[in-house]
């Protein structure tokens, strides 16, 4: 054989074990990656089983251990996201709870998860007492599964409990408004009050000053509680002077008659 013959066959040969190692290699690689998945597949499926043996015993922090550690393992995981959520909300926890209820209802997942997670969704916001998120939720459950009774009824429980609250709202508004209007009633009876109160101290202080002025004998006072004279006009005072003669002309006649009745008398005595 030739030499360029012989370095053909060696090439073919060497490019055989080449393709046939690669191959292993990918088939090694496949099992190993197939290997993880079903090794984590199962430590997911352990946990959650160990989660729901919990959740069955009302045990529901340690379930919600369980799931968490679930979904370590498997983050995306629809089941574990699902049953913490449940895990949650028994601890009361419905902030969280409608978290996760709401992100698996946002997922591309079948319709009867996503009604499912809707209506869970809505049983957080009701009782979180977010009565209009909770109408919304189940609105959306409904739309998916327009049969689902329990969905329609807790939909009219939201929807009444909503009412109550915005009348309480209202109620409490209502008393807020007639608390402020009270207040402003009362600080307008207390300024009215002080003004009263004030203006009464000022009347008492002037009495006060009036009789301290009187007692001190105030000239001023004193000129002017004093009688002014009274002013006679000419005609008045040529009539006084008039009655003071007529008065006097009548007691000179008076005397006159007097002093002739005792002479009179004295004649007529008699001798002895």
């Amino acid at each position: 054989m030739k030499t360029n013959d012989i370095r053909k066959l060696l090439y073919k040969k060497n490019l055989k074990r080449l393709i046939i190692l690669g191959l292993i290699k990918k088939v090694i690689l496949l099992v190993i990656v197939f290997w993880s998945s079903s090794s984590f597949a199962q430590k997911e499926n352990k946990y959650i089983r160990n989660g729901n043996d919990k959740y069955e015993e009302q045990d529901f922090k340690e379930a919600e251990i369980d799931y968490m550690k679930a979904l370590e393992k498997s983050p995306e995981s629809v089941k574990g996201q699902y049953n913490l959520g449940g895990a949650l909300y028994k601890q009361e926890n419905y902030e969280d709870a409608s978290k996760l209820y709401g992100n698996i209802a946002g997922r591309d997942i079948d319709d009867n998860q996503k009604a499912d997670a809707m209506y869970n969704l809505g049983n957080s916001y009701l009782k979180a007492q977010k009565y209009e998120e909770a109408i919304s939720a189940y609105k959306n459950s409904l739309r998916i599964d327009p049969e689902d009774m329990d969905a329609k009824y807790n939909l009219e429980y939201a929807k009444r409990m909503l009412q109550q609250q915005q009348q309480q709202q209202q109620n409490q508004d209502q008393n807020k408004d007639q608390e402020n209007k009270d207040k402003q009633d009362q600080q307008q009876d207390k300024q009215q009050q002080d003004e009263q109160k004030q203006e009464e101290q000022q009347q008492d202080q002037q009495q006060q000053q009036q009789q301290q002025d009187q007692q001190e004998g105030n000239p001023q006072n004193q000129q002017q509680q004093q009688p002014q004279p009274q002013q006679i006009s000419k005609q008045d005072a040529e009539r006084m002077l008039q009655a003071l003669e007529n008065d006097e002309n009548k007691t000179l006649e008076k005397v006159k008659l007097q002093q002739m009745q005792k002479v009179k008398a004295e004649k007529t005595e008699k001798d002895w």
